[in-house]
């Protein structure tokens, strides 16, 4: 049992398995890796759907490198910069992403193949963070969580935004973001190259 798994409920078996795959976190960062390559490799010459699918893509790019500028790791809550308008701002990073390079594949399979990664990672890495940030900053978090969507901006909480303390150098350092952007800007490079 992981320390992600071990305030749950026991189970056994198949769902015991599957519900410690579904929380496995190096398991869905490598499978993004994986699926945004994939999806690179096998994009068509489509550049309508690049078009479409790129944006995405540099958005949560750029809201992931914003993000992790804020985190201050277990010790601060971040309820400033995209703090504000989302719980969870690298995720939402992540699925733009990871969105963006499938709807750029131009492939019918990549849409399906992203949207069930989602569904089978996110609602239960989302469950996790929440309940370790409840523990650990408890009233706080409370009242931010209640103001603040998991996922999707609440672009009426723009006001929130100002403060707390954003560094390019602590973005960075946080969740290896300058391989991560590298590795993205490379694959974007590989998508967009053909239609130029």
């Amino acid at each position: 049992m992981s320390h992600r798994t071990q305030d749950l409920e026991p189970l056994t078996g198949f769902r015991h398995t599957l519900r410690e795959l579904r929380y496995h976190e190096v398991a869905r960062q490598l499978l993004a890796v994986v699926l945004i390559l994939v999806y690179t490799l096998t994009a068509a010459d489509v550049p309508w759907l690049v078009a479409i699918g790129m944006p995405p893509a540099l958005v949560g790019t750029l809201f992931r490198l914003y993000a992790s500028g804020f985190i201050v790791k277990n010790k601060e809550l971040a309820s400033n910069g995209p703090y504000a308008l989302v719980r969870h701002p690298l995720y939402t990073g992540n699925i733009l992403i990871v969105f963006g390079f499938a709807v750029s594949s131009a492939t019918l399979w990549a849409v399906p193949l992203a949207l069930f990664f989602f569904w089978f990672y996110y609602p239960t890495a989302i469950e996790y963070e929440d309940r370790k940030l409840h523990r650990i900053f408890g009233q706080q978090w409370e009242s931010w969580s209640s103001r603040t969507p998991a996922l999707i901006p609440a672009l009426g909480n723009i006001a929130h935004m100002a403060g707390g303390s954003w560094s390019f150098a602590k973005s960075m350092r946080g969740n290896g973001e300058l391989i991560i952007v590298i590795y993205i800007f490379v694959c974007m490079g590989l998508v967009v190259r053909p239609i130029l």
